[in-house]
């Protein structure tokens, strides 16, 4: 992994939200719940393409909404491309593989198809879309990529790009719908880019030496994504985090005892920030103390969940402190319930 690039729309206090918007949008027995939820999310500021104290979306059509996707995402997608093409010191025209992942729009031609033309990317590109993958997308993109590059011996180019605003939903009537409270005081927008390049040209720089999985198929229905003639609906069950504390550490295990290593052996954690209580149970699972998911809960404070992109940010962060790590653990989870690890190692020896 040779260059990293983040794009990120303007940014707004948490509070400000609240008081502006989501307070009245909460109104009557509605809002003590989701003002207790929105204190409570460890968000401090987030970002948004489209903000709801200037617009306010949740009765626009879908088709409204993917008209806008597109004209939002197109240019975020382009500067987070060119900051980690800058960054890797690559020409756009260099790449062999563009993947995308998004779950928050859709539209053809796509992202994977503008951009290429945009930034000059070469005809022959080959190009892959991921959709609904959600949260963990950015980890089984990350492994295609790989192993593009290791298979041809050309470098790839991963974005990850997530518009989560522009999927607010109504109020409602009757009771305190929580999961979709819990979703409105989370999720927020971003775009990052990872570019990855064979190992004789992108030293320094992390390897990636292994992605795994684990889906838990009971429980499908605790995490979903329901496209409906008001954007897309997320479901969020409260069972999340118990269904990721069984399983968090066997993915771990197997991930890391492929490479001889234990968990003391891994001196950077990029933990998908989905929430307080998430990160809450991938300590407890893993016996990490509180500064190995520094990141990860700075990251939520700062930009809120966004969804796909949001375990680069972490990475981003963590490569950016005074002592990068040299093992970096990713993990990630979503829909299905699946739980998705990468191993990375920083290398300065070319192979």
């Amino acid at each position: 992994m040779s260059g990293l690039g983040v794009a990120l729309p303007p940014s707004t206090v948490q509070d400000e939200l609240w008081e502006g918007f989501f307070a009245h949008h909460y109104a009557g027995r509605r809002r003590g719940l989701a003002q207790r939820i929105f204190a409570n999310s460890g968000v401090i500021t987030r970002q948004a393409a489209v903000s709801p104290l200037l617009e306010d979306v949740s009765g626009w059509s879908t088709e409204r909404r993917m008209l806008r996707y597109q004209a939002e995402a197109v240019p975020l997608g382009s500067t987070a491309v060119r900051r980690a093409l800058a960054d890797a010191g690559l020409a756009a025209s260099e790449l062999g593989l563009f993947a995308v992942c998004s779950c928050t729009g859709y539209a053809t031609p796509g992202l994977d198809i503008l951009l290429a033309r945009d930034l000059d990317m070469s005809p022959a590109v080959q190009r892959l879309f991921v959709g609904h993958m959600g949260c963990y997308a950015a980890l089984p993109g990350l492994g295609a990529a790989s192993d593009f590059v290791v298979a041809r011996g050309r470098p790839a180019l991963l974005l990850c790009t997530e518009l989560t605003s522009l999927h607010m939903q109504p109020a409602g009537t009757g009771g305190p719908d929580v999961q979709q409270i819990v979703s409105h005081a989370l999720f927020s927008d971003a775009a990052a880019a990872v570019v990855l390049t064979p190992r004789s040209k992108s030293f320094p720089g992390y390897v990636v030496r292994e992605v795994a999985a684990i889906t838990d198929t009971t429980t499908a229905g605790h995490m979903t994504w329901e496209v409906t003639d008001l954007g897309f609906r997320m479901g969020l069950s409260p069972e999340v985090p118990s269904v990721l504390s069984a399983h968090v550490r066997a993915l771990v295990g197997e991930l890391l005892g492929r490479h001889r290593l234990s968990i003391g052996e891994v001196d950077g954690w990029a933990v998908h920030p989905g929430g307080p209580k998430i990160l809450d149970v991938v300590r407890d699972r893993l016996g990490l103390d509180d500064r190995a998911l520094a990141a990860s809960r700075g990251v939520l404070a700062a930009y809120g969940n966004c969804s796909s992109p949001t375990v680069l940010l972490v990475l981003d962060a963590l490569r950016r402190e005074p002592r990068p790590p040299r093992r970096v653990v990713l993990l990630a989870f979503g829909p299905g319930l699946t739980l998705y690890g990468a191993l990375l190692e920083f290398s300065t020896v070319a192979a």
